[in-house]
């Protein structure tokens, strides 16, 4: 009788191991494109993550310009009063800095991983 118990409880430990991986297994996929983020293109002004949408003065490029190579900082994407980090391409955004520009990337909470910049009319 206790053969029989022990080996019943250890074909049900076997099975409700089997279901944990198989549910881990099932929502890895999931979970890994939640991470990715998903391909926008949005549409504002050019500036840095230091001054944010307070740089939107009349020397926004410079400012923008100071801000990436002295101070450390990052372009960015301002739209409205949201400031999105601008990573990769930065030839092209700098290009773009203190203008409207159309950015085409993935956008991952506030990051965007550039692909494209382009100025926008």
């Amino acid at each position: 009788m206790v053969n029989r118990t022990a080996r019943r409880n250890s074909v049900a430990a076997l099975l409700v191991a089997g279901v944990v991986i198989l549910a881990g297994w099932l929502a890895y996929p999931a979970a890994l494109a939640q991470g990715q983020g998903k391909t926008e293109t949005l549409t504002g002004t050019i500036g840095d993550t230091m001054c944010g949408a307070k740089s939107m003065g009349a020397d926004s490029k410079q400012c923008a310009m100071d801000c990436v190579k002295k101070m450390n900082g990052k372009y960015a994407l301002i739209v409205g009063e949201k400031v999105y980090t601008l990573d990769g391409k930065e030839a092209d955004v700098e290009k773009l800095a203190g203008r409207k520009a159309k950015v085409t990337g993935t956008v991952q909470g506030t990051t965007i991983k550039v692909t494209a910049a382009a100025a926008a009319s």
